[in-house]
């Protein structure tokens, strides 16, 4: 039994939990046209979701090591090199089958809470 003091640790780790797969899809969505981290990160926030840089950075990373993303270094400016990211075509096929997959998701889950406030 989890007492009150331990009950805001779970919670955050539940809902940690629950984040992890959707960021994946909230992801892959925004890179249509290459977006260096930083603006990324922005971009998600300015609808929402925030996305810490400890975990967004990592993902990019796992995401274009599986051949979900492409990316390239481009300067920004004379001084600083940025790394910019965008969907290949294999990550297009992944974020329309994780899009059906988050609806049949969401319609499951929407019946069952509702069954839940009854």
């Amino acid at each position: 039994m989890v007492t009150q003091e331990e009950y805001p640790a779970l919670l955050e780790n539940l809902s940690l939990e629950l984040r992890r797969g959707a960021l994946v899809l909230a992801v892959l969505s925004q890179l249509s046209e290459k977006q260096y981290g930083y603006s990324l990160k922005q971009q998600l926030a300015s609808q929402a979701l925030e996305i810490p840089e400890g975990t967004l950075y990592p993902l990019l990373r796992r995401l274009e090591a599986q051949g979900l993303l492409e990316s390239e270094w481009e300067l920004a400016d004379e001084a600083r090199p940025r790394r910019y990211y965008r969907i290949s075509p294999q990550g297009r096929e992944a974020l329309a089958d994780l899009t059906k997959e988050w609806g049949a998701l969401s319609r499951a889950l929407g019946g069952l809470l509702k069954e839940e406030k009854k």
